[in-house]
């Protein structure tokens, strides 16, 4: 048995943002289509003396926003060469058997070695490791209705966590990637049907946006991207009405909803990197327009839920965590919270080996080649023949070719991620030497 230690660490947690409602105005939802999950689906209580209320959402309380503990991983006593430099993340609440098997089908085929269809290599170092199951996990997150976490479980095949899922009607299982401070026991709901009827009768009948998602917007509901408040953190993020989460899947990593595309279109980018409202200096007759143009927005919706949307309408501002602000459709599916097993990064795997129960072989360097096997091979001692690096194909690694094309520009970015540090710091220096020479002279 390996004695453990730990090893504790602190470091700079980013904080996530508190999910409150900063819209500045109440907005109607009665657009929204009714979800199969009304009040003449659900089956009766079991008896007129039973304790449970009839409405769920009546005596639901939002999970409690437990802190993250302090950044902390677990170290063996070096009993062998291997474990001691093995440092592994804390998680002791994942579930210790085996997964539901019905939902899990063997990793099989030629694609475990990196070949294609023909056997030939077309991904290097990759090949061996220990025997997986792959799980299928639900993205789509359609079904309505009340869904209780019964565990959650590590996958072999992924860096975030999953949470194996039971719905209290049918009994139904799904897997989904679990939120950061997701624990068994809790239930996650998905409104992308609609907002259901018991819950509207919970708010007295009032369709109001905030009041809506002061209900809905809790860790590891989905919901549609335009019924999230301005400022949450999301994660497992759809690309179009419909479709599977896309963005934000791995471990740690969220994204921030901002508002619409053309707020966002109307800031830029300060000296210092802030973004500054170029309309600050509007007057008050615009500011009134715009407030009367947004209420008639509001009563259109209401009087005509069929009605079409504006371009601008029909997208949100979403700012990634790579710095990229993207739009995407507003009834795109979005879970809320943050991808769980954040310190994933962080882990050691402390010797060779485990990497090559991973499946990941080892990479040689091209100096240490025969020139026959690699343009910087040969030679004596360590010397690539003093050419520019190139890769085993020939290509140069370190630029040297264009790669973003001025035309086919992705339109759904809205502002691009910071590319290169030194680009910026470019200009600065330059105002520095003018600065130095006007100095001197």
């Amino acid at each position: 048995m390996l004695q453990r230690r730990v090893c504790l660490r602190h470091i700079l947690q980013i904080r996530n943002l508190p999910y409150t409602f900063r819209r500045t105005y109440a907005e109607a939802l009665d657009h929204l289509p009714p979800s199969p999950l009304s009040a003449t689906n659900l089956p009766p209580p079991s008896s007129p003396d039973s304790s449970l209320p009839v409405n769920p959402y009546d005596s639901t309380t939002r999970p409690e926003d437990t802190p993250d503990p302090p950044f902390a991983l677990r170290s063996y006593k070096p009993r062998t060469p291997g474990v001691r430099h093995l440092r592994r993340p804390i998680n002791d609440h994942l579930h210790k058997g085996r997964a539901y098997l019905p939902l899990t089908f063997a990793r099989k085929g030629q694609h475990l070695g990196g070949r294609n269809n023909s056997g030939q290599i077309r991904v290097r170092h990759r090949g061996g490791g220990h025997k997986r199951r792959i799980r299928i996990i639900d993205f789509h997150r359609a079904t309505p209705g009340r869904h209780t976490v019964e565990r959650i479980e590590h996958d072999p095949g992924r860096s975030a966590h999953i949470a194996l899922l039971t719905h209290n009607e049918t009994g139904a299982k799904s897997y989904i990637v679990a939120a950061q401070g997701m624990r068994a026991g809790e239930a996650v709901e998905s409104f992308l049907a609609g907002v259901p009827e018991l819950l509207l009768q919970s708010l007295g009948g009032s369709r109001d946006a905030g009041m809506i998602a002061a209900k809905t917007a809790w860790r590891g509901n989905c919901l549609p991207l335009h019924m999230i408040p301005t400022g949450t953190l999301v994660y497992c993020i759809g690309l179009r009405k419909g479709g599977k989460a896309q963005l934000c899947r791995s471990a740690g990593t969220f994204a921030m909803v901002i508002g619409r595309p053309g707020d966002v279109e109307r800031k830029k980018v300060g000296e210092q990197g802030v973004l500054v409202d170029i309309g600050a200096g509007r007057t008050e007759k615009e500011e009134e327009e715009e407030e009367k143009e947004e209420q008639v927005v509001v009563e259109d919706i209401k009087n005509d839920n069929n009605k079409k949307l504006g371009k601008e309408d029909m997208y949100v501002a979403v700012r990634l965590k790579s710095g990229e602000v993207r739009k995407i459709h507003r009834d795109a599916c979005a879970t809320i919270g943050t991808a769980s097993n954040s310190n994933y990064n962080r882990r050691q795997l402390g010797k060779a080996g485990r990497s090559r129960w991973l499946g990941i072989r080892p990479s040689v360097r091209g100096v240490a080649m025969n020139a026959s096997d690699h343009p910087h091979g040969g030679g004596r001692g360590k010397s690539k023949g003093n050419v520019q690096p190139v890769s085993i194909w020939g290509q140069l690694t370190k630029g040297g070719y264009k790669t973003r094309k001025k035309r086919n520009v992705n339109r759904a970015v809205i502002q691009a991620r910071p590319r290169s540090i030194d680009q910026k710091s470019k200009p600065k220096r330059k105002e520095q030497s003018r600065s130095k020479s006007k100095s001197k002279n």
